[in-house]
C-alpha cells in the first residue's frame, strides 16, 4: 500500500504507459475511449470487424499516441484468439480491456426473430463472457496488488430501465444489457482476488452510428426524457473510464456507473407508440 501524500489530479488519473484493448474501437462510444485512453498516455489495440473501419480509424487515432488497430469479429472463438495474440505480441501485457463491441435490433414483439435476439446476446453478453476469460491470462501479468489489472464492460442505461423513447421495443438488446452489468458483478468476485477490478459503465444516449436513427428521429423526446436534458457528450464518457483505469478506481469494482445524465432514474414520458399510430 502506497504512504504518498500526492493527490495531485495528475498522478491520481494518470494512465501513462498503460496497455488496453478496447473491442468495437472504431467508431462511437468506442473510439471516444480509444482517443481518450490515447490522449492521457495509454498504448491501446482497437479492434472492429471490418478492415475499411480499422483503417478510418487508425487514421484518426494515430496522431494522439501509439495505436494499432485489429480486425477482429468477438463472436467467434478462432477470431478472439487471434486478437489476444496479436495483442500479446504489440503491448506485452494489457493492463484494460474494455468490452464494447455491440449490437441492437429492434422489432414488435410478434415479429421479433430469434435470429435477431441470439445475435444480439451473442455479441453483446456471451462474447463479452468468452474474450474476458481468455485475456485474464494478459490481464494478470500486468495485475498487482496496487494497481490492478482492470475490465470496463460498456452497459447501457437501457439494462437499468426499460426504454420506451426510441419507439421500437429492443428486446434483446436490454436484456443483455441488464445480464452484461450482473455478469460484471459476478467476475469481480471471481478476478478480485487475482488483482483484476472488473466494472461497468451504463451510457445513456451519446453521438454515434448506433444512436444516429433515434436521435435524429425522437432527439427532442429523447432530451426531454432525461433530467439534465441533453444528450452525453464524448468527454463524459471518456472522464469515467480514465476514471476506473487509473489509480483513482483502483478500489472500485463490481459497480455499474451510470453515464446518462439521470435517465434510468426517470418515469419515461411514453409508451412504445403513440397514441394516434395505435
Amino acid at each position: 500500500m502506497s504512504n504518498t501524500l500526492d493527490y495531485s489530479v495528475g498522478r491520481l488519473f494518470s494512465l501513462e504507459g498503460k496497455t488496453a484493448l478496447v473491442t468495437g474501437g472504431s467508431s462511437g462510444i468506442g473510439l471516444m475511449i480509444a482517443k481518450g485512453l490515447l490522449q492521457n498516455g495509454a498504448k491501446v489495440v482497437i479492434a472492429s470487424r471490418k478492415q475499411d473501419k480499422c483503417d478510418l480509424a487508425l487514421a484518426e487515432l494515430s496522431p494522439f499516441g501509439d495505436c494499432m488497430a485489429i480486425v477482429a469479429d468477438v463472436t467467434s472463438g478462432e477470431s478472439r484468439q487471434q486478437l489476444l495474440e496479436q495483442v500479446a505480441a504489440r503491448l506485452g501485457t494489457l493492463n484494460l480491456l474494455v468490452n464494447n463491441a455491440g449490437a441492437n435490433w429492434g422489432a414488435p414483439l410478434h415479429e421479433y426473430p430469434d435470429e435477431g435476439f441470439a445475435k444480439v446476446v451473442d455479441t453483446n453478453l456471451n462474447a463479452v463472457f468468452s474474450l474476458t476469460r481468455d485475456a485474464v491470462p494478459l490481464l494478470e501479468m500486468a495485475a498487482t496488488e496496487s494497481d490492478p489489472a482492470r475490465i470496463i464492460n460498456i452497459g447501457s442505461m437501457d439494462g437499468l430501465h426499460v426504454p420506451i423513447v426510441q419507439r421500437v421495443p429492443t428486446f434483446a438488446y436490454t436484456a443483455s444489457k441488464a445480464a452484461l452489468h450482473h455478469l460484471t458483478r459476478c467476475l469481480a468476485v471471481e478476478l478480485g482476488p487475482r488483482h483484476i477490478t472488473v466494472n461497468a459503465v451504463a451510457p445513456g444516449f451519446f453521438e454515434s452510428r448506433m444512436t444516429d436513427y433515434v436521435l435524429g428521429e425522437f432527439r427532442a423526446d429523447i432530451e426531454d426524457d432525461c433530467p439534465l436534458g441533453r444528450v452525453g457528450e464524448p468527454e463524459e464518457m471518456v472522464g469515467i473510464v480514465a476514471y476506473l483505469a487509473s489509480r483513482a478506481g483502483a478500489y472500485t469494482t463490481g459497480t455499474v456507473i451510470p453515464v446518462d445524465g439521470g435517465t434510468n432514474i426517470a418515469k419515461g414520458k411514453r409508451a412504445w407508440m403513440d397514441e394516434e399510430q395505435g
